[in-house]
């Protein structure tokens, strides 16, 4: 997973910002990001305050480090069952 280069911190800074009122196109330019990247924080973080946005990052981290050991468990199973089905 790609690291991103705007911390959680940030991102609620310029949303509160646009929550006062900031126009969306210079919130955009003065930060350096997309009207598509605005909205898309705006989605995940909108309402939110540092501490929930840390824990949202922590969660989403420890789901996909569970994903893949779910994965890893499918293939050895998958794997113990073809050698099972062979040797009968």
């Amino acid at each position: 997973m790609r690291k991103s280069r705007v911390s959680e911190e940030q991102i609620i800074a310029v949303l509160q910002e646009g929550e006062a009122g900031a126009k969306v196109d210079d919130l955009c330019r003065r930060h350096g990001i997309s009207r598509d990247t605005y909205y898309a924080w705006k989605k995940k973080y909108g309402g939110m305050g540092v501490p929930e946005a840390r824990r949202l990052k922590q969660l989403e981290e420890e789901n996909a480090r569970l994903k893949r050991i779910v994965a890893d468990q499918a293939l050895n199973v998958m794997v113990l069952k073809e050698l099972l089905g062979k040797g009968s």
